[in-house]
């Protein structure tokens, strides 16, 4: 019951994951991660299929591995992220308290992704994907 279980909160992440890297609004990377680790747990060769698709090699084979992120990766997550806590900032506006807490989450959250997640230069994420590097020609 729990591998079932885990299979369609996989699935739902995937769907969400997917949406996520074609619309602008809807972050990707939380969806396609839990994804990633419910289908390590359900099926190995559900997660083995997952590890394979470009979706998960575009989005997060680097930051799973622990190379980091491009900064264009992290500035669209950080861009996602604070618009959507946007939102929740400007309905808060009788609640002082709540919009203190967000934007105590929010600067954290900046925090950590410059400083806390190692950035790759363009040229290294290129390399791991295996492209060729023209100028050493």
């Amino acid at each position: 019951m729990k591998k079932v279980l885990y299979v369609i909160l996989g699935c739902i992440g995937l769907g969400l994951g997917a949406l996520g890297a074609a619309l602008p609004l809807l972050p990707a990377f939380p969806f396609l991660m839990l994804a990633a680790f419910c289908f390590a747990r359900s099926s190995e060769r559900l997660h083995n299929w997952f590890l394979s698709t470009r979706l998960y090699q575009k989005n997060l084979e680097s930051f799973v591995q622990g190379r980091g992120m491009t900064w264009g990766a992290k500035i669209r997550i950080m861009i996602m992220v604070t618009a959507t806590m946007s939102v929740g900032f400007v309905m808060m506006s009788r609640v002082p308290v709540g919009r203190i807490i967000l934007g105590c989450v929010w600067v954290l959250h900046l925090f950590i992704f410059v400083f806390g997640i190692k950035t790759l230069k363009t040229e290294e994420h290129r390399d791991e994907e295996g492209y060729a590097d023209i100028d050493a020609a």
